[in-house]
């Protein structure tokens, strides 16, 4: 997989995208990470980027010519699955999405800041629209990192453990049960005897329960869906 992030601050991923299981996946050859300054495609001299909304009101708009240039230059090279924008606005980025896109060759995902970008990106560029929660942002940067991070992760070699990824929270609906490791005691604190029984299709039966329980208190929504 191939991801190109369309951005005003590319420092901003150093660290989030570079350490890690997304480090040793970019080691191994199983993802490319590209960041580009869309700063670099202004064509005005003092590199500006946004300006003035039409019809008033408060806030910048980033002006669609930088924008516009870099996807055309990154669209002649290569064909995307996915052009993305991260916005408050748009579906909410889930598990089912995540997966979705983990099947794909090359995304792309641009990250917006100020009041947005001018909607003649929205409306002839981009094939989908990511938010990652019902708040705001300074920028679609750390988004952008959440998205990619959630995708990687599901690219078959990228965890050593592949089957890991099958039992995480949302991937059947629940979320994950309760997990505990050694010492089985500790100032007192027991796990739960089931565990340590070795009876196979009782632990299953119990952890079924504990993430339908859990699920049940903490995300009722999910069983609604």
């Amino acid at each position: 997989m191939r991801i190109d992030i369309l951005t005003l601050f590319p420092e901003m991923f150093q660290g989030p995208l570079t350490e890690s299981i997304i480090k040793r996946a970019v080691e191994k050859g199983l993802v490319e990470m590209h960041f580009h300054n869309i700063r670099d495609y202004s064509l005005d001299k003092h590199k500006k980027v946004d300006d003035y909304s039409f019809g008033g009101g408060a806030g910048m708009v980033m002006t669609i010519q930088p924008i516009a240039d870099l996807i055309d230059k990154l669209k002649a090279e290569r064909d995307y699955d996915h052009i993305i924008y991260v916005t408050p606005d748009g579906e909410r980025f889930n598990q089912k999405i995540a997966n979705t896109l983990s099947l794909s060759g090359n995304i792309m995902i641009l990250c917006g800041h100020y009041k947005g970008v001018d909607q003649r990106i929205r409306d002839h560029y981009i094939t989908l629209e990511l938010t990652i929660g019902d708040y705001v942002l300074t920028g679609g940067e750390l988004a952008a990192a959440v998205i990619s991070d959630a995708v990687i992760r599901l690219i078959p070699g990228v965890m050593s453990d592949e089957t890991s990824a099958l039992t995480d929270s949302f991937q059947d609906g629940l979320l994950s049960h309760p997990v505990y490791t050694r010492p089985s005691d500790y100032n007192g604190w027991k796990v739960p005897d089931v565990l340590l029984s070795g009876n196979d299709a009782k632990i299953d039966e119990w952890r079924e329960q504990k993430a339908y329980e859990r699920t049940k208190k903490i995300r009722p929504d999910l069983l609604n869906d």
